[in-house]
């Protein structure tokens, strides 16, 4: 008898066309998965009837995904959820994609390999991406995690992060946290085997209030007209024109 799945959640492509694409690793998570989150059940009972899996199966769609995304995290804790969609992989332009993103966003990505192993070379290399508005996959070795990870915080900020070891393999393991609580947790004890590290996009920034356009558009303003200040303090601050206008017209 198989062994059940640890809780959490997992994403299984699912085949595009010919039902028999679908990978003897996905056919073992449907079948042993305590629930399955489907796009349509008549579709995914077909490939389910395929393999000759009987499951239960939720709706997870367009019309239902944010009332149910919820109680599917919490779900999460104590049961393994497969998640599927009806062809390919549910990531990018379905419902899925929010509920994986509850983790970190997968709609655009980057893949910088290994880091360079000098550390001036290695905090270059992380400058050169850290107003890249993507997450970032990285592989490391035991030995250097730890450190890597350090050079992240100090390069990008305390992101949310995954370490993920073995994908796909029996000692397969996934820790998540900031970048910083991943650093700590590697310092004393590096892990072996294939490591990959995801490292979460930069956080929107907060737009400028007005003592900040205040502040810019007095600077503006000794050396152009209102209209060419506002003008260029929209164009630094990423604010409306119209409105920056405005607010240096009150200031003249």
């Amino acid at each position: 008898m198989n062994e059940p799945l640890a809780p959490g959640l997992y994403i299984v492509a699912t085949p595009i066309g010919n039902l028999s694409d679908l990978s003897p690793h996905a056919a073992d998570v449907l079948a042993r998965a305590d629930l399955i989150a489907v796009e349509d059940s008549r579709v995914t009972a077909k490939l389910l009837h395929h393999i000759g899996v009987k499951k239960p199966m939720t709706p997870y769609h367009d019309h239902n995904a944010d009332r149910v995304r919820p109680d599917l995290i919490r779900q999460m804790a104590d049961r393994a959820i497969a998640l599927v969609s009806d062809a390919g992989t549910p990531l990018i332009s379905d419902p899925g994609y929010k509920l994986v993103r509850d983790g970190l966003p997968t709609d655009r990505f980057l893949f910088l390999g290994f880091l360079p192993a000098k550390a001036g070379a290695r905090m270059s290399a992380i400058a050169e991406v850290a107003a890249v508005k993507a997450s970032l996959i990285l592989y490391e070795s035991g030995p250097r995690l730890a450190a890597s990870l350090a050079a992240l915080v100090e390069g990008l900020g305390d992101r949310p992060a995954a370490v993920v070891r073995e994908i796909s393999k029996k000692f397969e393991e996934t820790a998540t946290g900031t970048l910083a609580e991943l650093a700590a947790r590697y310092v004393e004890a590096a892990p072996k085997g294939e490591i990959v590290i995801v490292v979460g996009p930069p956080a929107e920034a907060e737009p400028p209030g007005e003592a900040e356009i205040d502040a810019a558009l007095r600077e503006a303003m000794t050396r152009l007209s209102p209209s060419r200040a506002a003008a260029e303090v929209s164009q630094a601050l990423g604010v409306p024109k119209r409105d920056v206008y405005e607010q240096a017209l009150a200031l003249k």
